[in-house]
């Protein structure tokens, strides 16, 4: 990924899929936006980034603001002068049973996991198709698959199912300008949303996956990375599952 450029939203965390996802990129050559609603954090993750000799910049976006995000996009191409890459990663889950999910959290969760998706993919086109390449990753989640089940429930399921259906259809509106779009589909991940489940839930929810233990970040960001590769040239509409065979289809 030498030269390449990769905008990673939502990696600002310091235990979460993002982040992972940033730090495999950045040690595989791509210059790094660590682009997360916390700039704080994004900063943070750039600096341990670039302690190590990688390429990286942290910068604050809000993927429910449209202006937010084509701030971000132009403050790229100023200054890397290109997009190659963009990981839509940014996401939230809440637990709340459908009966008790209000008006305001069920858009809230469809603003930054459903709209943000999209405005963001929206906004790097006009570069990728300029340049023709172009690698678009998508993260959803079993969720979107069987219907929640492991963490979130029926808005969160929602959205993601939502990301998979857009991930097909932009791939194949934007596939004759040589940009994929893919997802993937993480079960059970160590992140600092999963580890706060309470013990018994999460033992549980381990018991039921026939390798019989969760998953890192580290993991789900090696499927991100091939996908985000040359060599995955041509794989695109596709949706990878990293969940230990907890849904296997």
């Amino acid at each position: 990924m030498k030269n390449r450029v990769a905008i990673v939203t939502g990696a600002g965390s310091e235990r979460g899929i993002g982040k992972a996802i940033a730090c495999k990129l950045a040690k595989k050559g791509a210059a790094v936006i660590i682009a997360d609603l916390n700039e704080k954090g994004a900063n943070i993750v750039a600096e341990e980034l670039k302690e190590k000799g990688y390429k990286a910049v942290g910068k604050e976006v809000d993927v429910t603001s449209r202006k937010s995000i084509d701030h971000l996009v132009e403050a790229v191409r100023h200054d890397f002068g290109k997009i190659d890459i963009l990981i839509n990663n940014a996401g939230i889950a809440r637990p709340t049973k459908i009966l008790e999910i209000s008006e305001e959290e069920w858009d809230l969760l469809f603003a930054i996991n459903m709209r943000g998706v999209f405005h963001c993919t929206q906004a790097v086109l006009p570069s990728m198709i300029e340049q023709g390449f172009g690698r678009i990753v998508n993260i959803s989640s079993i969720a979107g698959k069987q219907g929640g089940g492991v963490f979130g429930t029926s808005h969160y399921a929602a959205t993601k199912a939502g990301v998979l259906g857009f991930s097909k259809a932009a791939a194949r509106e934007v596939a004759e300008y040589g940009i994929t779009v893919n997802s993937v589909a993480p079960g059970l991940i160590d992140t600092d949303i999963t580890v706060g489940m309470a013990p018994e839930l999460r033992e549980e929810k381990t018991k039921l996956i026939p390798l019989k233990r969760s998953g890192f970040p580290q993991e789900v960001a090696a499927t991100v990375a091939f996908l985000a590769s040359n060599e995955a040239g041509y794989i695109t509409g596709e949706e990878i599952d990293v969940n230990g065979g907890l849904l296997m289809d």
